[in-house]
């Protein structure tokens, strides 16, 4: 199982930007497509965005797409979510995960990245 360790979680004021970082255990992750979900307070875990890792068209949730961008650096092994003119509705703990394209089930998880935004 590949092992993700995420980072850049931070407070920030509203309109403002921050980019996570997700880095994987493996150099290995042509076969996989890349996700990231947040979950706040109270809130199921909701899904964010996701791309293929060898690249192709991103997805994104409606309540982010135009505002938040999904992308990857092949030789850091590392995924990134960018997230710019954050709201205070962003506020969540975002999650890193990895999935064997073609499959179901979301298989790898990072440990969560607090992101809070204030009004």
């Amino acid at each position: 199982q590949v092992q993700l360790v995420e980072s850049g979680g931070d407070v920030v004021q509203a309109g403002g930007s921050l980019r996570l970082s997700c880095v994987a255990s493996t150099r290995t992750l042509s076969m996989f497509v890349m996700g990231w979900f947040r979950q706040a307070p109270g809130k199921d875990r909701e899904f964010v965005a996701a791309r293929y890792w060898g690249g192709g068209d991103s997805v994104y949730a409606d309540s982010v797409k135009g505002r938040f961008t999904i992308s990857r650096d092949n030789y850091k092994n590392t995924m990134y979510l960018q997230m710019n003119n954050l709201k205070p509705e962003d506020t969540a703990v975002y999650y890193c995960a990895l999935k064997v394209r073609g499959s179901v089930d979301w298989t790898s998880w990072g440990q969560g990245t607090q992101v809070t935004v204030s009004s």
